[in-house]
């Protein structure tokens, strides 16, 4: 652990909260008073302007202008619309980006994409610890291909090794869910083309959070979804980046009416649409891609770079507390101990891991567990202060020192963790 050159003080943060250049950005959400929401990596806060902006779609243009809101309201055009926002956070081109589906659904159809754009290959790499439902999805797909195709994993040390000629496609997440562990993206990607190979990104744990530039570094596919560090609410539509020189040559293995050249001609056959728009699938959910919206339009008045930058300052202040407060030993840091190689989160292992973070819960301090030891804090830029750290940090040691989180509630699992 980093150890900070003087003892922090709960003043000390006072101050950075007082000269935060974001500040103002957290009365924009709606947070319990007393809260302290470190799991925004996890699912994104509330804004304070969704349920009106959602409450004026539900009852003026569902309510009043029902079925002609397709037309004078705009829903036909929303998931070109927010896939567009979506790409000036991720560094992607006009075209490049749509909202559609979730984020399992997307990868689907990016790594068939993928598989057909590379015909005469037939593996996947991917690492054991990315996201589960990547592998689940990989898997699948393998199976259903049924011909010989298959699914390659390798520790992050020994992904460049991986990456031979027999490789389709290159499929990781940008940053890690349980350890925080980010990727050079540019670097990996430059070896999977090296290779021959097709880049598939998984930015769930980065839209939002760290600087993403898939125009600069050559990306093929991306993913990822709405819920985190976009604010789009509990199951919010994902998005999907396809580089646009792939575009012409995918014929969609989802190939559902949306994506059609013309949708409302009801043509028997399948003819895909131009561009990314083929990606599409069924008709698009309108009431939770409102709410997504009005999250997207709020990140993209923060300055990426400023989210950055405060998301690595409050990772390193929060480690130096870790280390200050509760002493060598009581917790281990399984993240990266360098800052620029994690994403906007910091990941330790304990003993009893689980009753610990339900008793933090308990005391109004939301982080989350992963399996089977892990405590994960998330920091969300624009609604988690400084101040809210040291009182972590603080609430923590006090659970450790008198054993408080050694009571039966605590140690029952729910059904989600």
């Amino acid at each position: 652990m980093k150890v900070a050159s003087k003892v922090l003080t709960r003043r000390d943060l006072e101050a950075l909260d007082r000269d935060d250049p974001l500040r103002e950005f957290r009365d924009r959400f709606s947070l319990p008073e007393g809260l302290i929401y470190l799991d925004g990596n996890s699912l994104g806060a509330m804004p304070k302007a969704t349920p009106a902006r959602v409450r004026e779609v539900v009852e003026d243009e569902w309510g009043r202008d029902l079925i002609r809101s397709w037309n004078i309201n705009g829903w036909i055009d929303i998931q070109q619309r927010i896939g567009a926002k979506i790409g000036r956070l991720i560094g992607a081109g006009d075209g490049e980006t749509i909202v559609a589906d979730s984020t399992s659904v997307n990868l689907f159809k990016a790594l068939a994409a993928a598989f057909e754009l590379r015909p005469d290959r037939k593996v996947i790499v991917s690492e054991p610890g990315n996201f589960p439902t990547d592998l689940y999805v990989a898997e699948g797909l393998t199976r259903y291909l049924g011909r010989g195709h298959s699914l390659r994993l390798a520790e992050p040390s020994d992904i460049e090794g991986a990456i031979t000629e027999d490789v389709a496609v290159v499929m990781l997440t940008h940053v890690s869910y349980r350890t925080g562990r980010m990727y050079d993206l540019q670097r990996i990607t430059e070896r999977a083309h090296a290779a021959g190979a097709i880049m598939l990104w998984d930015l769930a744990h980065s839209a939002g959070a760290v600087p993403v530039d898939l125009t600069g570094a050559d990306v093929d596919f991306a993913v990822g979804c709405g819920y985190k560090y976009l604010n789009g609410g509990p199951g919010a539509p994902a998005f999907l980046y396809v580089a646009r020189r792939h575009q012409p040559n995918i014929r969609p293995i989802l190939s559902g009416w949306f994506g059609h050249a013309s949708p409302f001609t009801f043509e028997q056959s399948y003819r895909p649409a131009e561009g990314i728009d083929r990606l599409t699938v069924g008709a698009p959910p309108i009431i939770s891609l409102t709410a997504l919206e009005v999250g997207v339009d709020l990140m993209l008045e923060a300055s990426i770079d400023a989210l950055r930058a405060k998301s690595v300052q409050q990772g390193v202040i929060f480690e130096e507390l870790i280390a200050q407060e509760l002493g060598e030993g009581a917790v281990s840091l399984v993240s990266p101990s360098e800052p620029a190689m994690r994403g906007s989160q910091l990941c330790y292992a304990l003993a009893n891991a689980w009753p610990v973070n339900r008793a933090l819960i308990d005391r109004g301090v939301i982080g989350d567990f992963r399996a089977p030891n892990i405590l994960r804090f998330g920091f969300t830029p624009l609604y988690v202060g400084y101040v809210e750290l040291w009182d972590a940090v603080a609430t923590l040691k006090k659970i450790l020192a008198e054993r408080s989180w050694d009571r039966p509630e605590y140690h029952a699992r729910t059904r989600v963790t």
